[in-house]
């Protein structure tokens, strides 16, 4: 599998949950590198920039201004697979649907309060990853783990 990045926001109600460390932690054990992480209020303009991809759509509203309602944190996280392997952890979009053990199945009970996105492909996190991050904030370094994970 090659080496990938992926952007991972944890939504406002994951950061009002007080389930931040929780969500690192999976992150962290599975073996995926934190490379950059940000707490931030997501503007307007930003928001309406990252979901571009459902602007016409019934629910476009509705994630702006979910989006924007309280802190996100942002992270870049680097690892093999990267991209489906976050996908996988987080679980479905639906969190009342979701698998147990997953992010969602675990702490998400709708779609519209999900507590986090994750990049769904390349395409997707080589877009997303600087509307939130400039390639200075994102660190290269190595894992003293790196050759087991």
């Amino acid at each position: 599998m090659p080496k990938e990045r992926t952007l991972v926001l944890i939504k406002p109600d994951g950061v009002m949950k007080r389930i931040i460390g929780e969500i690192f932690s999976r992150f962290e054990k599975k073996g995926l590198r934190i490379a950059a992480v940000k707490m931030l209020s997501v503007s307007i303009e930003t928001a309406e920039r990252h979901y571009s991809v459902h602007k016409g759509k019934p629910f476009y509203g509705d994630l702006i201004d979910y989006i924007t309602s309280g802190p996100v944190i942002a992270m870049v996280l680097e690892g093999n697979g990267a991209i489906a392997v976050v996908r996988k952890m987080i679980g479905s979009t639906d969190g009342s649907k979701a698998e147990p053990g997953t992010i969602r199945g675990d702490f998400a009970m709708s779609v519209n309060f999900n507590t986090v996105h994750a990049s769904d492909s390349v395409e997707s996190a080589n877009y997303e990853i600087p509307i939130f991050f400039t390639e200075k904030e994102i660190l290269d370094y190595e894992m003293p783990d790196k050759d087991f994970v």
